[in-house]
């Protein structure tokens, strides 16, 4: 009985002893994790504000605060496991070791990475930019170290990883300030050519969002002979922000225009003979 409580007390001594030594030690890494969590958010703040007087790129600030954000924490973790007693010698070695496995394991990430970083050197899309990439598209609301965020016309949130919008097919339509719309719209045979060609330019000329200048002034050509309609092209130039505005109400003024002009729109017709024997 006396060595089992020489053993217990013992045990109880080196717990206390363990305790004494080490409380302090925790109790400063706690600490040292908060106030670090605390000073890398103040400093991620700061740099934002500093790149907002700066007006620098809305596409490099965006990466530049995840990066620092993610490096930062990083050697945040190191210096609390530094503190409470872990071996750094060791523990980089060992980091080092799991590195090349998680590197081989997270190719594809990496692969987002260098995205990242092509995307900002070579600024295929900036923040703002409305895009069509991987099937989606949409306006370009941040691009981050691994992935692109896209906000779509319906407020969907699409989050895109960087390594295929670097190496993939992409349509940018912000690039340039102009674009031009090609209208297709079919009359009957029979109906004059001519007279879907005036009705066609009137509306056209009439709209002031469509540039008149030479060179891009509105054009209508006879595109095609259709099965059952004489199909008409018009081509408008209009800034790139008006675009889907005259679209669609050039659509519905040709409509209202060609049926009180008496210009028929052709649809799709099959007849069907009955012989009865």
């Amino acid at each position: 009985m006396d060595i089992e409580n020489m053993d217990v007390e013992k045990s109880i001594s080196q717990l206390y002893e363990l305790g004494v030594n080490y409380a302090p030690k925790l109790v400063g890494a706690i600490l040292v994790l908060i106030i670090g969590s605390w000073v890398i958010k103040a400093l991620v703040s700061a740099l934002s504000s500093l790149m907002d007087k700066r007006d620098l790129d809305p596409s490099l600030k965006t990466f530049i605060k995840s990066f620092l954000r993610i490096v930062l924490r990083i050697m945040l973790i190191i210096s609390v496991l530094g503190m409470v007693g872990v071996e750094m010698t060791s523990f980089i070695a060992l980091l080092g070791a799991a590195g090349v496995a998680i590197g081989l394991a997270l190719s594809g990430t990496l692969q987002n990475f260098a995205g990242g970083v092509m995307i900002l050197l070579f600024k295929p899309y900036r923040v703002g930019d409305f895009i069509d990439a991987q099937g989606y598209m949409g306006t370009v609301k941040e691009i981050q170290i691994f992935n692109t965020i896209l906000k779509t016309p319906d407020n969907k949130t699409i989050i895109i990883p960087n390594g295929g919008l670097a190496t993939g097919s992409m349509t940018n339509f912000s690039t340039e300030p102009r674009r031009r719309i090609d209208f297709a719209y079919g009359i009957g045979y029979g109906d004059s050519v001519d007279k879907g060609r005036e009705v066609l330019l009137g509306l056209a000329n009439a709209d002031t969002r469509i540039i008149q200048e030479e060179g891009l002034a509105p054009q209508v050509m006879l595109d095609s002979l259709g099965d059952s309609s004489v199909n008409l092209k018009l081509r408008v130039w209009v800034e790139s922000g008006d675009y889907w505005n005259v679209f669609f109400e050039m659509n519905e003024n040709v409509y209202n225009s060609f049926n009180a002009q008496g210009l028929n729109i052709p649809f799709p017709q099959m007849d069907v003979h009955v012989h009865n024997k």
